[in-house]
Parts: C-alpha cells; sequence; structure tokens
C-alpha cells in the first residue's frame, strides 16, 4: 500500500492542514493537524473510531487550537490515508493488537519530536486506544478523555491467554428472534464485502450507519441494561444486536433517513460525507475491521492480562452523547470505570441531543467541556515537548 496524496486543503476548515509522517512503527501516517503555525504549544493527540478517520475531529480541532494547543489528529492503522499496514484479512492479525496501535502513537509522537502530549482523545474504539496509552505510558500521556466508550479497567489474570467462547452468543442465536451481536460479525470473513461492496454503495451505507447511530435516530433512547445476556442485549438496536441472518449493509439499510432528513442534517453534510465515503470506498473497511478481530479472537489478551488490577491514574474525563447505546453495551463498564478503572475521573458528561458520534453532532460543546477539563492541566507543563 503506498502512500496517497493529502486530503484537499478545499475538504477542510480553515486552519487544518493534511500531511504524511514517516517511519511510525512502519507506517507512512496521515495527519490533520491545527494549531501548527506556532511552535511549542501543548500538544493533544485525537484518536478516532470505526468507521471514521481523522476527519472526524475537523469540527473541534479549530476550537481547540484557538484556545493555544497544538492539536493533531492521525488517520489510524487500517484507515483513510495512512499506509503500511497490511490490508489482507489472512495476513498479519497481529499488527491491529491494541499494544501495536499504542506502539503506532508512540512512533506518531516520536516522529513529531514530541516525548509526551497534554492530553490524549480518543471516541469509540480509538477510546479503547487512548485509554491503553494513558494506562500504559502516563509521563507520555498526562491526561485522558474519553468519548462513547468507557474503560473498565484491563481484563482480569486468568489461566489462559486465549478466551473462553461466551455463551451469550449461543444464547443469542437461541431466541426466539435470533440474533448476533455485531463485534463477532465485524471479525467474520463476509463482513468487509457485505459492507465495502453493498448494493447500496459506500455513500448510502455510511449515511445510514451515521444517521442510525446519532440523536437523529428517534429510536436511540438508552438505558443500563441489568446484565450481559441475551435477553437484556436483545434490548439494543440492531446495529449492536443484529439479526442473525443480515450483514451490517443489510441492517442500516432498513433505516436509511429520508432525503428531507438528509437535506435537515447539519452535522453531516453530503459534501462532508463524501469525504468519508471516498475514503472507504477506497481502501474497503477491512483494517477497521481487523481491530474487531483481535478483541473477539483474543489476539494480544494474554500481555493485556499483565496489566490486571492496574487503573489509569492520570486526570480523565468521560464525554458521550444522551443519545449513544456505546455508554451501556456493556452493562457495567460506565460504573467500573468511575470505580476502579480510572482513579482521577473528572467527570462523566452526557450531552443531550447528542448520539453516538458526539463530537461531530455537537462540536462546541465537546470543545467546552474539553477545554474546562484541560485549563488547569494545559500550562502545568506548556513546554510538553
Amino acid at each position: 500500500m503506498t502512500s496517497l496524496p493529502t486530503l484537499p486543503a478545499e475538504t477542510l476548515p480553515a486552519g487544518i492542514r493534511s500531511r504524511h509522517i514517516d517511519c511510525v512503527n512502519g507506517l507512512t501516517m496521515h495527519v490533520l493537524e491545527a494549531g501548527f503555525q506556532t511552535e511549542q504549544r501543548p500538544m493533544l493527540l485525537l484518536l478516532h473510531g470505526f468507521p471514521e478517520i481523522a476527519y472526524s475531529w475537523r469540527k473541534v480541532m479549530p476550537m481547540l487550537a484557538d484556545a493555544g494547543f497544538h492539536v493533531v489528529a492521525p488517520d489510524q492503522r487500517g484507515h483513510g490515508r495512512t499506509a503500511g499496514w497490511d490490508g489482507a484479512y489472512d495476513g498479519d492479525l497481529n499488527s491491529f493488537r491494541v499494544l501495536n496501535l499504542v506502539r503506532d502513537t508512540m512512533g506518531l509522537l516520536a516522529a513529531l519530536g514530541r516525548t509526551s502530549v497534554t492530553a490524549v482523545v480518543g471516541h469509540d474504539f480509538g477510546a479503547w486506544v487512548a485509554s491503553w496509552c494513558a494506562l500504559l505510558r502516563p509521563d507520555v500521556f498526562r491526561s485522558l478523555a474519553l468519548m462513547s466508550a468507557p474503560f473498565a479497567g484491563p481484563p482480569a489474570l486468568t489461566s489462559s491467554a486465549i478466551p473462553p467462547v461466551d455463551p451469550v452468543h449461543a444464547a443469542l442465536a437461541a431466541l426466539e428472534r435470533p440474533r448476533k451481536h455485531y463485534q463477532r460479525y465485524y471479525g467474520t470473513r463476509p463482513a468487509n464485502e457485505n459492507m465495502w461492496h453493498c448494493p447500496q454503495g459506500v455513500h448510502a451505507f455510511l449515511r445510514a450507519c451515521y444517521h442510525y447511530k446519532s440523536a437523529d435516530w428517534a429510536g436511540n433512547k438508552p438505558f443500563p441494561l441489568a446484565s450481559w445476556s441475551a435477553a437484556e442485549l436483545a434490548k439494543m438496536p440492531t446495529y449492536y444486536i443484529m439479526d442473525a441472518g443480515a450483514g451490517m449493509a443489510e441492517t442500516v439499510a432498513a433505516e436509511m433517513p429520508s432525503p428531507a432528513e438528509i437535506a435537515a442534517c447539519r452535522w453531516l453534510t453530503e459534501a462532508e460525507l463524501q469525504v468519508y465515503a471516498d475514503e472507504y470506498a477506497r481502501t474497503g473497511f477491512l483494517g477497521g475491521l481487523q481491530w474487531y478481530r483481535c478483541r473477539t479472537e483474543g489476539v494480544g489478551l494474554g500481555e493485556l492480562q499483565v496489566f490486571s488490577g492496574r487503573s489509569i491514574d492520570v486526570p480523565s474525563l468521560f464525554i458521550a452523547g444522551r443519545n449513544d447505546w456505546g455508554i451501556y453495551q456493556s452493562p457495567g463498564a460506565i460504573e467500573r470505570m468511575q470505580g476502579t478503572g480510572c482513579t482521577a475521573m473528572r467527570g462523566v458528561h452526557l450531552i443531550e441531543g447528542a448520539g453516538h458520534w458526539v463530537q461531530q453532532e455537537k462540536p462546541a460543546e465537546v470543545s467546552r467541556l474539553l477545554l474546562e477539563f484541560l485549563n488547569p492541566l494545559a500550562f502545568r507543563n506548556v513546554l510538553d515537548t
């Protein structure tokens, strides 16, 4: 996979540039930057989720830069215009395990000449990477902001580094309306083809996906689940607990917004959506799906168990949309995050009128909360180089 041109300037808000950074853990990493014009600013590292790219931070980056930060958002391994990753299903799955994704971030900082950052900010699966960054290297990642995905702590130390078969999957399949967990589906061989070459096309697939998980979809009224059981999990929408016979393309197509709803969607215009569609139409979805496959197949689980019982002790913040089921998809996770997972949690904020894509749906509110959190931290070590 070779490097591609940078994103065209006309697709980016003023003050954001697109460029490539070489030699980052075997990658040529594509990044977006804001606040780069002034040297020795405190730095923020923003890590996206799936199916997203660095572009998902475009709305908050200028606000954070205006507040005095150098803001860097990479296309992570397997995504967007970052090159050097294995694009084969039967290729090097090990390279997508979480500790290697942490190594990617460390390599990026080294290439930028930084030894630390004021904060690492992660959304969705990017929150999982950001959490491990802060847990493993608190000297480098001096504070943490998580969005949409709570961090409940490292996996328990067991006698085996291979995860046992979770009986919940058989129980989901045995329901009167047979179901399956989306993460388990994402790890299967057909998943990439189903989404990449779906009948409706990548643009329409992503439109439906983003709509279905946003506050625009009226059915997103999440609540805590009582347990990790088939009956409880099946209460979630089908983008999490899918019908057994459906792929994700068919699942989201059933909730495709109307032309009027699309026209009214100001947080993700058709022009903005086209940026995502162009990237995923070119790369497919496998790079991000391999992240999920590592989790469901237990790739790297043994090395994560070494950190069992360890907590994240740097100042931390959690932000999500009030209409985001991601808060509750793992029952008890948000409570464990606030109890033992993050010992210096400064706040948990659920933003009204936002779903899963909180930094795009409500960028001003997200930026305000981030800056309130960062203000006492930002100038503690202003020259965090």
